[in-house]
């Protein structure tokens, strides 16, 4: 038989690519911790012998600094994929997955959190872009067609059966096989919700801010984001400007990316209250499971909502078991890929909180609209007071990028996770030598002095 043949194809190479964006130059993404991020993506590209000509894509993100040391971490499980056979990894998603995430040695730089375990995710789902693009499937099509018990094979249990186990899990998952291919057609024909952060971000001017939300709202939005934190005062006006331009019954979410201690959090949330916040998020530390339910508890009937910063699955056990949040955030870039994706979803069924995934960034909203589509059709089967957040940045730059039509997500169509970039772009923005960056120092070493260094600590260097 060929080498080239499918039952003996091989993975050939695990490729890295540190690309970044400059986005601090207008501020795009701009919060209270992150004044001047550059969306950057540490960039996996799995390449195979099967003579088909697919690939698996995906990748990490992260604000600028430290890609590179993202980039690392993923380059160190290369000897644990390269020779893997495709076919064996594509038939056991979650075998690979575990194999990875319980390395006796790289799990002590963890245990899966940190820049070993988002390694380990941005692997894990290139790995399911592949499969699913020699299934002919995207994502969640290739994820909602599994039955229960293959559902089930993808996920890793451990730490987790006080809280969810594998028969509970199989019994979710039977009760919302009926109506499948009813919510599939339902994707098909309308899409799945989404709020937009575009009008939020902190570095903008109230009249920017009054101008995007009125356009998302026009644009069939029942939902925007905006970021708080810096000052108590500018967030009490910004918020009745964004409350002024969308009206009464269009939902109004805050998010503090982390910034508070509790009582600080308590009382700046209470500050706002008047303007009907719709959830406060990372109103603290992502992993302070106590804090998130004194907060919950003190602002409701303001929603508490977290998990774009959380780190595994059992932190997010533990949320919901201290009843520490009304809303989970997934991300499709945080944790081990999609394999501890369905573990979450799973819990959040369990618990019957709704799921509203963090997106935005580099590729976040590519990948993760295939999450909140597979718990829709397969999992919770509702999309009631669920929405996918949407930032319009960088889609351009992706093969397959999101589709948000009237406030809705249009469901992806081609095969695989969303994540492949078009290869000009991984040119262009390569660092730090990609012409955008070469051509960004030398622009940055014609100004002052004072001038230059405010901006390298942006880019890096």
């Amino acid at each position: 038989m060929s080498a080239t043949e499918p039952s003996s194809a091989r993975i050939t190479a695990l490729d890295i690519l540190d690309v970044r964006f400059p986005t601090s130059e207008h501020l795009d993404g701009s919060d209270a911790m992150n004044p001047e991020p550059d969306y950057s993506a540490a960039y996996v590209v799995l390449r195979t012998d099967a003579g088909d000509g697919l690939e698996g894509h995906a990748l990490a993100f992260t604000t600028g600094r430290g890609n590179d040391a993202q980039a690392a971490a993923i380059a160190t499980l290369s000897p644990h994929v390269v020779g893997l056979s495709v076919e064996e990894v594509c038939a056991d998603l979650g075998g690979f997955s575990r194999s990875l995430v319980h390395d006796p040695q790289l799990r002590w730089l963890g245990p899966e959190k940190g820049t070993i375990h988002m390694a380990t995710g941005a692997v894990v789902n290139a790995a399911w872009d592949l499969a699913a693009k020699r299934a002919g499937k995207p994502v969640w099509r290739f994820l909602s067609d599994m039955s229960p018990e293959e559902l089930i094979a993808q996920v890793d249990f451990r730490w987790l059966s006080d809280a969810l186990t594998p028969g509970e899990s199989l019994e979710i998952l039977r009760r919302a096989e009926p109506g499948r291919e009813r919510r599939v057609g339902h994707l098909l024909d309308q899409g799945y919700p989404a709020y937009t952060t575009t009008p939020g971000w902190l570095g903008y001017s109230d009249e920017k801010l009054a101008r995007l939300a009125r356009e998302a709202v026009a644009d069939g939005f029942t939902q925007i984001k905006l970021k708080v934190g810096a000052d108590l005062e500018d967030d009490v006006r910004r918020l009745r400007v964004a409350r002024e331009a969308v009206g009464p019954d269009i939902r109004v979410a805050v998010d503090a990316n982390q910034r508070w201690d509790v009582q600080p959090a308590i009382d700046w949330v209470r500050a706002l209250a008047p303007y009907d916040p719709y959830w406060i998020e990372e109103p603290t530390s992502p992993d302070d499971i106590l804090g998130h339910a004194a907060v919950r508890e003190a602002v409701s009937p303001i929603k508490v909502a977290t998990g774009e910063h959380i780190a595994n699955r059992v932190v997010f056990k533990q949320l919901l078991q201290a009843r520490a949040v009304d809303i989970v955030q997934i991300d499709s870039a945080r944790v081990g890929g999609v394999n501890e994706n369905i573990a979450i979803l799973l819990l959040a069924a369990k618990f019957g909180v709704p799921v509203c995934p963090h997106a935005g960034g580099v590729g976040l909203c590519e990948m993760v609209q295939h999450l909140s589509m597979f718990d829709y059709v397969a999992v919770s089967g509702t999309t009631e007071d669920r929405v996918i957040e949407y930032v319009d940045h960088l889609h351009e730059h992706f093969v397959d990028p999101v589709r948000v039509t009237d406030g809705h997500y249009l469901a992806p169509t081609l095969p695989g996770l969303g994540a492949q970039m078009h290869p000009e772009s991984l040119k262009e923005y390569s660092y730090p030598d990609g012409p955008v960056w070469s051509a960004r120092r030398i622009r940055l070493s014609s100004m002052s002095p004072s001038v230059c260094g405010i901006r390298n600590r942006s880019d890096g260097t």
